[in-house]
């Protein structure tokens, strides 16, 4: 079994949130213009991968955990997601709005639960960085953008 170390302080976690809201928000702007890094590929497979990217990361926390209830819940709903990102590459560009706008909701009650230990940052970041890449994906949905 693996040491839980105690959470942040309660005077602390506010100032805490605000940041990895503040980097989430940095790092959702910069992750929704990655299909521009990568010009050879459509959309649609760019911000799928980052999807399936952001899920696994779980996974990886999981394994710090130690516990294998953890484990297995983190890699199943990773599953979920790596499907909804596939589903995506071909399908309609709103699986992607699902798929990211879910995962900030998971990132939400994980922030909210400590289900997984010691991830008191990245749940509020991922959720904002979630959040922003899947409102900005709306934008560009409503703007008529070609996904594929």
């Amino acid at each position: 079994m693996s040491q839980h170390a105690s959470p942040a302080s309660p005077a602390s976690q506010p100032s805490a949130d605000r940041a990895a809201m503040l980097w989430g928000t940095v790092v959702g702007l910069l992750q929704a213009a990655t299909p521009l890094a990568f010009w050879w590929l459509d959309s649609a497979t760019v911000y799928a991968l980052g999807l399936a990217v952001i899920a696994a990361v779980y996974v990886g926390f999981a394994v710090a955990d130690g516990r294998p209830k953890v484990i297995a819940v983190e890699s199943s709903v990773t599953l979920a997601f790596v499907l909804v990102a596939a589903a995506a590459i071909t399908g309609s560009p709103w699986l992607l709005v699902l798929g990211l706008a879910g995962h900030g909701l998971k990132d939400l009650w994980q922030h909210r639960t400590h289900f997984v230990a010691n991830t008191r940052w990245w749940p509020p970041f991922c959720m904002i960085v979630d959040w922003v890449v899947a409102a900005i994906i709306v934008g560009e949905i409503a703007a008529g953008m070609h996904f594929s």
